[in-house]
């Protein structure tokens, strides 16, 4: 849509992620680097999930009402962003955890007009339900993951 990027020091777009921010490590979120940010942008909302889960999308993260920074420092998220349950039934970050073969975590960030009146324990749904409208501009960042 416009210039919003998300990066991360841990690793490159559509590389694997590694096992430090994964259930088979510290299952610790990866900093993240945001760039790009528009000017008339209230707040940032994050969504991790995996579309390659069996059955359904798997949510690993949902954060909303992030201030508008240029890094989310790893397992340390900004003290004003909320964050809601994820599908392992918990708030924060859930690592990957594949049962099998390689998946794809799409880091997703969006760029807000407003900030998000949501209590924290929504979800993703919740969270879409919300950002509709309010949507300036977004971006994905990809890692991938396979157990060993």
């Amino acid at each position: 849509m416009g210039t919003l990027k998300l990066t991360s020091p841990a690793f490159p777009n559509n590389s694997t992620i590694p096992d430090k921010y994964t259930c088979q490590g510290e299952d610790i979120s990866p900093s993240l680097n945001i760039s790009g940010i528009p000017e008339n942008a209230t707040s940032l909302a994050l969504i991790v999930d995996d579309p390659d889960a069996s059955g359904k999308t798997w949510v690993h993260w949902v954060m909303w009402n992030i201030p508008l920074v240029s890094e989310i420092d790893g397992n340390n998220p900004p003290k004003s962003a909320v964050q809601g349950v994820n599908d392992f039934g918990n708030r924060g970050y859930g690592g990957p955890c594949p049962p099998s073969g390689t998946h794809r975590y799409m880091f997703k960030l969006y760029a807000l007009d407003t900030l998000l009146n949501l209590g924290s324990n929504s979800r993703k749904a919740d969270m879409e339900k919300a950002m509709n409208g309010h949507i300036l501009d977004q971006t994905v960042l990809v890692g991938l993951y396979k157990k060993t």
